[in-house]
């Protein structure tokens, strides 16, 4: 069966947005698009109608590119001042005493009950293990026989007043959000795989103006830390040192620097104009002395919150971000954090960038979460699969990769 999902991100510097289809237990990306954005501070929305109009435009953007229009998609959340606890929750089993998805998701919604506060909005309700009867430690109950079916939650809320400024853009932009979720989640998602499900790891996004790291145990968030720093910082030293606008300073970072410093070429060298409108000559050598100045101080901060963050042993570190894609990075990654950690490395047509690791992973979280519950949706028309169905067989595809049909919608 087809699966369509649509995912949506109100970044401080940009919206990303992202329609994949699932088949043959594989994810393809079909379209997706980075586009500007305004409003959003931090990754919080702070002025709702230049959000609104940003978001309104990177819709119509995709809209155009696809030839129909985006009606519902998934959304990622900030983590800003959220809470996280351990609940329980209880169900007698329905139907002839086999567990079936309507069971999982009574025992979850028994496990919610008084436990979300009159200001606060439920994210997610992680199952951390399942119990029938007197069969505990149960990952996925359906198709077990039993009387009495329990949970173990790990619930995360945020307060409405985040939560719903997000909804409300999307809803003004004619997009009706079917479901949310942490930024941090969806990254894992698309890092996870059975090694990090059985460990303590983090995971670090090296943002715009802010740097979210998120313990996970098992593959559950159990603590989440937001530093007010990122990406900007780098864009800001090199401005101020060689007096450019901002936006020329982020050109020359994405496509001239070398993360860590020692691979750069001292006779290599790039001519820009200044604020004061004189031309310069910058060398590669120099600049990217600056900017892994200031990425070492990022990770070895990074480094220190973990230590406040858990006690226990940390056993891998992901980085992800835009960021994170400068040529070294990898090498500076590990000479701070050591050889346990890593970059994310997206591999998916389309969106091999890590700016879109949240996007990505959200719409894997999503699918699983409805496969835990027995269910699924799609988030297209029925006319709209028909449209993309039928772009598929005009073209012909030998291998059945159907983002390799779609490659014109990819916008990077």
């Amino acid at each position: 069966m087809n699966h369509y999902y649509t995912s949506v991100e109100l970044g401080t510097n940009s919206i990303k947005i992202l329609v994949c289809n699932k088949t043959n237990h594989k994810f393809h990306v079909i379209a997706s698009i980075d586009f500007p954005s305004e409003g959003i501070k931090k990754g919080i929305v702070v002025d709702t109608k230049k959000a609104v109009s940003s978001t309104r435009k990177a819709f119509r953007k995709l809209d155009e590119m696809l030839g129909f229009k985006i009606t519902k998609a998934i959304a990622c959340v900030p983590t800003n001042q959220c809470r996280m606890d351990i609940v329980v929750g209880s169900t007698k089993v329905l139907d002839y005493h086999e567990i079936k998805g309507e069971d999982i998701s009574n025992v979850l919604k028994d496990a919610l009950v008084g436990q979300i506060g009159e200001d606060e909005e439920l994210i997610t309700a992680m199952p951390i293990s399942f119990k029938v009867d007197d069969e505990e430690y149960i990952k996925d109950p359906k198709g077990y026989v039993g009387e009495l079916l329990e949970a173990k939650v790990l619930i995360s809320v945020s307060p409405k007043s985040i939560i719903y400024k997000v909804l409300e853009v999307l809803k003004l932009s004619g997009v009706e959000v079917v479901d949310i979720a942490y930024t941090s989640t969806g990254d894992y998602y698309e890092v996870r795989n059975k090694n990090l499900d059985k460990t303590v790891g983090a995971i670090v996004n090296i943002g715009e103006e802010i740097t979210n790291i998120s313990v996970f145990n098992k593959g559950i968030m159990i603590k989440n830390k937001i530093l007010n720093f990122g990406s900007r910082n780098v864009d800001h030293d090199i401005s101020y040192i060689y007096s450019l606008k901002r936006g020329d300073s982020r050109k020359l970072k994405e496509s001239f620097v070398v993360a860590l410093s020692s691979y750069a070429d001292s006779n290599e060298t790039v001519e820009v104009k200044t604020k004061e409108e004189k031309i310069l000559q910058i060398n590669q050598l120099d600049l990217s002395k600056i900017v892994e100045a200031r990425l070492i101080d990022i990770l070895k901060k990074v480094k220190n919150e973990l230590k406040n963050l858990t006690k226990r042993e940390i056993r891998y570190i992901i980085i992800t971000g835009g960021i994170s894609e400068l040529a070294g990075f990898q090498y500076l990654t590990e000479d701070q954090l050591g050889i346990k950690a890593r970059v994310c490395n997206i591999t998916t047509m389309g969106v091999r960038n890590n700016k879109y690791s949240s996007v990505l992973g959200l719409v894997k979280y999503e699918d699983s979460k409805l496969a835990l519950r027995g269910k699924s949706i799609t988030m297209l028309n029925d006319s709209d699969i028909d449209n993309l169905i039928s772009v598929k067989e005009t073209k012909g595809s030998s291998d059945n990769i159907i983002n390799k049909v779609f490659g014109r919608f990819f916008e990077n």
